[in-house]
C-alpha cells in the first residue's frame, strides 16, 4: 500500500485568530452556493453557532466583511459572499495551489520512503 500525503493546509493568523484557513474556506464556498449560513453549515455537518462564529471571526480579521446577512422578513433572510470575500478566497485557493506546486517533488521523494 502506498502511503498517500495530504496537500499542505495552511492557515493566514490575525494576531491569535486563524483569520483563514481551509474550513473557513470551505465555509465561504458553502455560503456562496448556498446563500445562508445556516444551510451551509448543514452542509459542512457543523452547527449554526460554529458557522456564525467562524464568519465573524473573518469578518472582524479581515479590512471589509466576507460575509454579510440580512435579518428574516417577507422575504427572508440569509447571507452572501461579498466581492471582497470572493477576492479573498480565490486568493487562498491560490495561495493553497502554488503551496503544493512549490513541494510536490518533494512530496512526491518522500512518499516514496513509506511504506
Amino acid at each position: 500500500m502506498k502511503a498517500r500525503i495530504a496537500p499542505t493546509k495552511f492557515r493566514i493568523l490575525s494576531g491569535d485568530d486563524i483569520a483563514m484557513g481551509p474550513g473557513k474556506a470551505d465555509l465561504l464556498a458553502a455560503i456562496e452556493e448556498t446563500g445562508s449560513i445556516s444551510q451551509a453549515a448543514k452542509q459542512l455537518g457543523m452547527s449554526y453557532r460554529r458557522a456564525w462564529m467562524l464568519v465573524d471571526t473573518m469578518n472582524r480579521c479581515f479590512k471589509a466583511p466576507l460575509v454579510s446577512t440580512a435579518t428574516g422578513g417577507d422575504h427572508g433572510g440569509g447571507a452572501r459572499v461579498t466581492p471582497f470575500g470572493r477576492d479573498v478566497l480565490a486568493r487562498f485557493h491560490a495561495m493553497q495551489t502554488k503551496a503544493d506546486a512549490a513541494i510536490s517533488a518533494d512530496v512526491a521523494a518522500f512518499a516514496d520512503l513509506m511504506r
